[in-house]
């Protein structure tokens, strides 16, 4: 590789006081001094940028590998993909009947329904102040209110999905099962308040969508 230096040193070319021109011996110990000095400079420009092309090259190699596996390999990656996007499904499925557990035990306690707070765990003796706070819960702007609630749930959803619409919507068909699966196991159709939840995150995820189309945030 070939670097330039500068090595003009004026118009005299290395005149001595004398006026007569050094001997040529001194001219060569000084160019040689110039070459070591050179390579210790920081300014060796074009090795760093061999460097990055290199790291380049290697990135896109790591790229192509996989389409040098064999057939076999590249269909146990695909299997190792799908599968952890189903776990994925199946944590947002865990996170709805999680958060609709403890929805509906407020729902219960504030309501004084003893079927939805012994769903939650939760006994039969309710002193003022628990059920004081379970109706605060449940209000329009309370923790397990329907706007945080349905808010908490897209937030999960967006989390494991990533800014991708095809996974968002695969989130939105995970969380829907989520519901049904809770009604399934309790027997029983869910409060209001759930579905109204439901309804609410539906809401936000469709608002996703048409900030996608119309190319804007949410």
């Amino acid at each position: 590789m070939s670097i330039g230096i500068n090595t003009n040193y004026g118009t005299n070319n290395l005149v001595g006081i004398s006026g007569n021109t050094e001997p040529a011996w001194i001219k060569d110990d000084d160019k040689d001094k110039e070459k070591a000095s050179s390579a210790s400079q920081p300014g060796v420009i074009y090795e760093k940028q061999d460097a990055n092309a290199k790291a380049a090259k290697s990135e896109k190699d790591d790229e192509k590998a996989i389409y040098k596996k064999s057939k076999e390999d590249r269909a146990a990656i695909v299997q190792q993909l799908k599968a952890a996007e189903e776990q994925q499904r199946n944590n947002l499925i865990s996170i709805v009947q999680k958060t609709l557990q403890g929805q509906v035990g407020a729902y219960g306690t504030a309501k004084g329904d003893d079927f939805w707070r012994q769903l939650a765990g939760g006994n039969f003796k309710v002193d003022a102040a628990t059920k004081a706070q379970a109706q605060k819960d449940i209000s329009e702007d309370g923790y397990y209110g329907v706007k945080q609630t349905s808010q908490r749930l897209f937030d999960f959803a967006s989390a494991l999905a990533g800014d991708d619409v095809d996974k968002m919507k695969e989130m939105q068909k995970a969380m829907e099962k989520g519901f049904k699966q809770a009604t399934k196991t309790w027997g029983r159709e869910l409060p209001a308040i759930c579905k109204e939840t439901l309804n609410a995150t539906n809401k936000l995820f469709e608002d996703y969508y048409s900030s996608k189309e119309k190319g804007t945030e949410v």
